[in-house]
């Protein structure tokens, strides 16, 4: 094992979960992290809120919340850390992910390069 984790993430993106959590009245409920293709650099993070995991996603459960990865995006995000940030004109969940290439100018879309499989078996042990 590497030691390396699927995802981190940070106390702010903890407690935004935590809150997203709440509000849901669900307890197994949780972010679900995937990425689609759209932008001008090729990826963008999706995010939506789950009851439950989908079948083959992997769980990141971090002081009591928990993060979906979708299979398909694991290879993009391995690594990488969670942050929640608010700012006067926007608030949201972003990214420090070391598979990251390029990011376009206006920081919604993401060129990523994916992990090599090997290094996912050994994480997964």
């Amino acid at each position: 094992m590497t030691g390396m984790p699927i995802l981190k993430l940070t106390e702010a993106a903890v407690n935004r979960i935590r809150q997203l959590q709440e509000r849901s009245n669900k307890p197994g409920a949780g972010l679900r992290v995937s990425l689609k293709e759209g932008g001008c650099a090729g990826y963008e993070y999706d995010m939506q809120w789950a009851d439950e995991p989908k079948p083959g996603d992997d769980v990141v459960e971090q002081d009591g919340v928990k993060v979906y990865i979708d299979p398909a995006a694991l290879l993009y995000l391995l690594g990488s850390t969670m942050d929640y940030q608010e700012d006067k004109l926007k608030a949201g969940f972003v990214f420090d992910n070391p598979n990251q290439i390029s990011a376009c100018g206006c920081g919604e879309s993401v060129q990523l390069k994916p992990v090599d499989p090997e290094v996912v078996e050994k994480i997964r042990g």
